[in-house]
């Protein structure tokens, strides 16, 4: 949970989020992680702050409660100039929560990622400033427990450490979990390893891997599965070529094996401020007994970045998301009462970058006159579709209930769409281009997809948008998946232009509508955009499990395993999905063999689930979903295999494959289920 600085990328406010924390108004969102989620916020005096608000179900553990509150008040001891200071915190709350400075500025891994190691003095002053950093952090007798690049921030007046001790209380929880080691493997101590001790001489094994990163672009004990690098760890020299050869020794005596044998974290400062001195000296005439301070400021050279002022949303905006939504539409999901009818499916992107760049995106699709344009929500004339006045009632394949303008539970059907109409108004005509015009509503490069779009209509009274279309897929399953899209550009696209651009606009919810050659038509999607911010798109379920993979899931998979069966099984079915996926370069488009360091396994033992993720970003949508049914079919296997032979000693039943966007920016959930037989599984 370390979205402290995003370079002033702030996400908008969701409905659920609240006004105010404490003392601070909230603005808009930094980030969430699986501890909790980052708030941006305002002191106030104008301050800007992140709060971070604990996850319910970590705040539901007393355990962790207790673990939270000594972490704080440790925490609240420790301060540095290349610390990120703790400001406040409530650990009575219902939402326990606490709150740092912001410091603009990328994480060390994502600089890393998007321009390269760092060089000359500003590696110097990255070396220096996180060794005091540590050095203030153990003095005041707190253990980082979590130093590695995302939690080590590139400010404009040099380098900066999160989370001290705020990284413990998560571990902690974690911890519980029988066998499962905490940690990212790359930073985790041979003694950790050894013996789950984790203590001062761990945070400078980190810290020295951490130089080496920065230094280098590469891990010094390289990458792979946790078992392999675990090995490395024990057994093998770190990888240190290309380290300046007086930083080298430094940081070579952080990573001995045994931690009698390591430097401290503030012997290691010292050794970095002399050599930082020594570049002052080199590169001006200048104080070689300055403070490390001042030599950072000094030296320090990494590009600032933008960092745009902070904007509380505006009153109206605010007014429109607070709102319920129409009456009887209850959660957006066509039921007025009760639980959602619906569940996940398809492709849900989770990432908040792209909230904060919807705006910019869509304003780019528009065309430059502002010209009413009759022909905008039509769709092509070489492939006409019936519209909802003419389509043959006799044959449609309306909704169950649909008799007479609405379904039976109130939701929308096709006598509803019938009863749309076009778009009038200069604003309805806005939001109608804006979907035709909408390369990812309209997007025709899904495999087999014979996607064609039809109108755009609007239903006042209803609240609702309808988007009719016709769909010539192959199957099912890859019609639920081009919809999947379709969906989500759709609520991505209103959020923008309703909720956004025309505030005034009465409509809150968006229904698909598919229609057949012989003038049929069923409603395929139904869902608000107002009460659905992420839009995590649904559908109306069957029978079966309704679970769905999430990000809390996901990182949770994340940490590595020391359980024998879950290593054993993780490691089975990674091999299984690399080889299927090295067997079908062709189709995939690639010449480069994928191993461990591209395609991994884990497990979320809350939700009794197995993660297979991908971090590989160079295929295109069909190919992407064409390795997705590979990684799935490899990954139900493992699982029905291992449920069939440990009975009900193996505790997971469900699966997920999704793919991690760069640097962080998001998750592409792809393919999951809960089988039961080798029969449910993709082949």
């Amino acid at each position: 949970m370390n979205d402290n600085g995003s370079g002033g990328r702030v996400q908008p406010a969701r409905p659920e989020d609240p006004s105010r924390i404490g003392p601070y108004r909230v603005v808009g969102r930094l980030g969430s992680g699986g501890m909790g989620t980052v708030h941006a916020g305002i002191a106030p005096d104008g301050t800007r702050v992140a709060v971070k608000v604990i996850h319910s179900e970590r705040a539901q553990d007393p355990e962790f409660r207790a673990r939270f509150h000594r972490e704080v008040a440790l925490s609240s001891r420790v301060a540095g100039p290349h610390l990120v200071p703790l400001l406040a915190a409530d650990t009575a709350a219902a939402s326990p929560w606490l709150a740092t400075a912001y410091v603009p500025g990328p994480t060390l891994d994502r600089y890393v990622g998007d321009n390269g190691p760092l060089t000359g003095g500003s590696l110097h002053c990255l070396a220096a400033a996180t060794a005091q950093a540590l050095a203030a952090v153990h003095g005041a007798g707190v253990v980082h427990r979590d130093v590695k690049p995302q939690n080590v921030l590139l400010a404009p007046d040099g380098p900066r450490v999160l989370d001290f001790g705020i990284a413990h209380a998560a571990d902690g929880t974690s911890v519980t979990r029988t066998g499962i080691m905490t940690g990212t493997p790359g930073w985790i101590s041979p003694e950790q390893y050894r013996e789950g001790a984790a203590g001062p001489a761990g945070d400078v094994f980190a810290w020295g891997a951490l130089v080496a990163y920065a230094a280098t672009g590469r891990l010094p004990f390289g990458t792979g599965a946790p078992d392999v690098v675990a090995f490395r760890v024990l057994s093998e020299e770190p990888d240190l070529d290309g380290l300046p050869a007086p930083l080298r020794q430094v940081v070579g005596r952080a990573l001995a094996k045994d931690p009698a044998d390591r430097t401290s974290a503030a012997r290691a400062a010292e050794e970095c401020a002399e050599l930082l001195a020594a570049q002052i000296t080199q590169v001006a005439a200048g104080d070689a007994a300055a403070t490390t301070v001042d030599m950072v400021t000094a030296l320090w050279d990494v590009p600032a970045g933008t960092d745009p002022q902070w904007q509380p949303p505006a009153r109206t905006a605010r007014a429109w998301l607070g709102h319920s939504g129409p009456s009887g539409s209850g959660s957006g999901s066509g039921s007025g009462s009760g639980p959602s009818r619906f569940r996940l499916v398809g492709a849900l992107l989770l990432a908040g970058a792209l909230v904060g760049g919807l705006a910019g995106a869509v304003a780019a699709l528009l065309p430059d006159d502002s010209a009413q344009r009759g022909s905008a929500a039509s769709g092509p004339s070489s492939a006409p579709l019936a519209s909802a006045d003419t389509a043959d009632g006799d044959d449609a394949l309306e909704s169950p209930g649909a008799s007479s303008g609405t379904s039976g539970d109130g939701s929308a059907d096709v006598a509803s769409w019938r009863q749309a109409r076009d778009a009038r108004g200069q604003e309805e005509h806005d939001v109608a281009r804006a979907v035709m015009d909408d390369e990812e509503v309209l997007s025709g490069d899904s495999p087999g997809s014979g996607l064609t779009p039809g109108t755009v209509r609007f239903h006042e009274s209803r609240r609702e948008v309808y988007f009719s279309y016709a769909l010539d897929a192959p199957d099912e399953h890859t019609a639920l998946l081009v919809e999947a899209e379709i969906a989500r550009s759709m609520c991505l696209t209103l959020r923008d232009t309703v909720l956004g651009m025309h505030k005034d606009l009465p409509y809150r919810s968006y229904v698909m509508v598919r229609q057949g050659s012989s003038g049929s038509a069923q409603v395929t999607w139904r869902e608000s955009f107002l009460t659905d911010p992420e839009c995590l798109s649904t559908v109306e379920e069957g029978s079966g499990d309704t679970w769905g993979p999430d990000e809390t899931g996901l990182a949770e998979a994340m940490v590595p395993s020391s359980d024998r069966a879950e290593i054993e099984v993780a490691d089975s079915a990674a091999k299984a999905v690399i080889r299927r996926t090295n067997g079908m370069r062709d189709v995939l488009g690639t010449d480069r063999e994928l191993g461990h360091r591209d395609i991994m396994v884990g497990f979320d033992p809350a939700n009794s689930a197995m993660y297979v993720w991908s971090d590989h970003l160079g295929w295109n949508r069909a190919e992407r979903e064409a390795w997705a049914s590979a990684a799935a079919g490899e990954a139900c296997r493992a699982l029905v295999d291992r449920r069939r032979s440990a009975g009900d000693a193996w505790p997971y039943t469900r699966y997920a494959v999704a793919e991690i966007g760069g640097s962080g920016s998001g998750y592409l959930m792809l393919r999951w289920d809960t089988p039961t037989t080798r029969a449910d599984c993709p082949s």
